[in-house]
């Protein structure tokens, strides 16, 4: 009775340890394209019973993450993790951490990557992890595709940018993509969503004078989305436009602008972005400074 009695003893204690912190790991979905940002959701609740101040100790980071491939292949990170500032948790509260996996890891490659979140207490000298959660990294069907160059005047002036316009088929939608990239290099400057895409019409694609890509797509019926995309993967604009008596249709306009005739846009949801798609009687947008 002795023993049984230490071991419990011993099993609740463990048990107690375990529960100090609770680590939660969550992904927005499952399907990523590659080079696409891929955003982990962690959540720290402390159940230490007293508020806890979670801090790099002897060299070893307290926030972080392993990520596998294959047959249980540690992934090397991409470059050395940065510092997090110390961090207090009051007793019984959650902290939620999000981070772009994408930038971390070589995690590019197509096929299932294999993560779990890590939290180490210094008080305790002990980590703490969440469950392993799953993601698989595909590629998207390439629509369209232009290469550019970089004007004089510009950070990077006579390289070349490649944008690249991709399809990609969730299992109750179709969502369309941009990609910026050197191909000449390898080097990928963005891959993001614009929005979803019904197959009503194809995507409308057309470059302005300083070589920035301007984009509308139909998102739902009778409702178009614009997307304006800089020399480097940024999103400069967006706006909504909602059909009329007539399609919204991208222009060029005087200038070297792109312009669009037709439709209505959707102020709301153009105040929401902080941005309207252009009108034929705008001055062209100026050209974007690389970041």
């Amino acid at each position: 009775m002795k023993i049984a009695a230490v071991l419990l003893a011993t099993f609740l204690a463990c048990d107690a340890a375990r529960a100090q912190i609770q680590v939660e790991l969550k992904f927005a979905r499952l399907q990523y394209v590659s080079y696409e940002p891929v955003l982990a959701t962690v959540n720290i609740t402390n159940l230490a019973g007293r508020d806890i101040e979670l801090r790099d100790s002897d060299g070893q980071h307290w926030f972080g993450f392993e990520v596998t491939v294959g047959e249980g292949r540690l992934l090397a990170p991409e470059k050395t993790a940065e510092s997090e500032p110390p961090l207090r948790v009051e007793a019984g509260k959650t902290v939620t951490r999000k981070v772009n996996l994408t930038p971390l890891f070589p995690v590019q490659d197509l096929g299932p990557y294999h993560v779990r979140a890590n939290v180490f207490f210094g008080d305790l000298n002990r980590f703490f992890y969440s469950q392993t959660k799953v993601f698989q990294v595909t590629d998207a069907r390439p629509i369209w595709q232009r290469t550019v160059g970089v004007p004089e005047g510009l950070p990077a002036a006579g390289s070349v940018r490649t944008y690249s316009l991709l399809s990609n088929r969730f299992p109750d939608h179709t969502k369309l993509y941009v990609r910026v990239e050197d191909k000449s290099t390898g080097a990928v400057y963005n891959t993001f969503p614009l929005g979803r895409v019904i197959a009503f019409d194809e995507p409308q694609a057309e470059l302005d004078s300083g070589n920035t890509l301007h984009v509308l797509h139909c998102a739902a019926p009778r409702t178009w989305a614009y997307s304006h995309i800089g020399l480097n993967g940024q999103l400069l604009s967006r706006a909504t436009y909602m059909e009329t008596k007539s399609r919204p249709r991208l222009r060029r306009a005087a200038g070297g602008g792109i312009a669009i005739k037709g439709g209505m846009v959707d102020a709301p949801a153009a105040q929401a972005a902080r941005a309207a798609g252009p009108k034929l009687s705008d001055r062209p947008p100026a050209t974007p400074t690389d970041d």
